[in-house]
């Protein structure tokens, strides 16, 4: 009996480590994912400012796992009729049951010239790639602009904001929105609180901006061209190659087929009420929780259950979670409830949240380092 478990982001490393308290001795557990870490993705807009919390947020999974077996590769194709994986270095891995937790590449919407000009925000050599070119073509005098408001969105201009504010820099920073708000999938008291914390960091903001084409030097909107010296794209998400680029629907179950589950932002999923599951870090940790179990039942099913018995029906996957955060430079904005928080209360919030995720899966030291740099950013 061989599981399969496709990525090692939130989904797919919470995913596997419950696999491995949960799945009998004699069952094979196996990760593929493409680097020999997990990193923690909500914290990746830290290393544009501060190189060194890249240490923090990458675990490598021979310590975070105990008894999985590490395949590090990409993968390239899941072929659900044969139930086999393809590998990018040509190898296959045949599955009993599979989960895929590929997670989400940058969606480009086939807009003129952005994919060939932009910088995406996926991976530490992309905040790398951000810093250095903000010191290269804008600390002298020169504009930023950042496509998409979302959550990411805001983080990087937060933080591209706060750069330029340390090093004296005299860059402008522009946050770009197709839609009538900055974090427009969120409350609008949220929304409020996020706009006065990017205005009072001096991020310029333009909603109800529709990107058209770029070129080398200018973002072509339906508003007006927004001449650039550097263009970090965060507008959208879109499924991972293996999975033909789409990101799959499935209901409250989260299941592809009967051997077969799809977990985190790899999927479009409706949770127990019929509601549209958000792409988010919480999202995708509750779901793999889900998943466990209803693969650990299968397992233990078809491997000791009485044939004469039905075979268990997974439990489905309701969508709760407590509130919303979000870093903007030094500062950030919480809603617990129906409570807002910003200054202190809230970046202590936000210190929490990626230092208690790294404590789960045994990063302590690395959890200790992360709470460090955000209370002292």
């Amino acid at each position: 009996m061989r599981v399969l478990v496709l990525g090692a982001g939130y989904a797919g490393l919470t995913l596997a480590r419950d696999l491995e308290r949960r799945l009998p001795a004699d069952a094979d557990l196996t990760v593929v994912n493409d680097t020999p870490h997990h990193l923690v993705q909500h914290e990746v807009h830290r290393a544009i400012r501060r190189p060194a919390v890249a240490e923090a947020i990458q675990v490598p999974l021979d310590e975070a796992l105990d008894r999985a077996e590490v395949v590090v590769d990409r993968v390239t194709n899941v072929d659900r009729d044969a139930r086999t994986v393809e590998l990018a270095d040509g190898d296959a891995l045949d599955y009993d049951y599979c989960a895929v937790c590929l997670g989400a590449e940058t969606a480009y919407y086939g807009i003129p010239g952005l994919e060939a000009h932009s910088v995406p925000l996926k991976r530490v050599a992309d905040a790398e790639t951000i810093r250095t070119r903000f010191f290269d073509d804008c600390d002298e005098g020169g504009t930023v602009v950042v496509g998409g408001a979302g959550l990411s969105g805001v983080q990087v201009a937060g933080e591209l904001a706060a750069l330029r504010d340390e090093e004296g820099a005299h860059a402008d920073i522009v946050l770009v929105e197709q839609l009538d708000a900055v974090a427009p999938s969120f409350d609008a008291s949220f929304q409020r609180a996020v706009r006065d914390e990017l205005l009072d960091r001096g991020v310029e903001i333009r909603t109800e901006t529709t990107v058209e084409s770029v070129t080398d030097a200018t973002v072509e909107a339906d508003t007006g061209d927004i001449d650039y010296d550097l263009l970090v794209w965060t507008g959208g998400i879109a499924g991972d190659d293996a999975m033909g680029g789409e990101r799959p629907a499935v209901r409250a179950d989260l299941r592809l087929d009967r051997r077969a589950f799809v977990v985190g932002d790899a999927a479009r999923a409706v949770d127990a009420d019929g509601e549209p599951v958000p792409a988010s870090a919480s999202a995708a940790l509750r779901e793999a929780k889900t998943v466990a179990g209803n693969i650990a039942a299968q397992v233990e099913f078809e491997t000791g259950g009485d044939e004469d018995e039905f075979a268990p029906r997974p439990d489905p996957y309701r969508f709760a979670v407590p509130g919303w955060i979000v870093s903007v430079g030094d500062g950030a904005v919480a809603q617990v409830g129906p409570s807002i928080f910003r200054g202190k209360a809230a970046k202590a919030m936000k210190a929490t949240v990626g230092a208690g995720h790294l404590t789960s899966v045994g990063a302590i030291s690395r959890a200790a380092d992360l709470v460090d740099e955000e209370l002292h950013a």
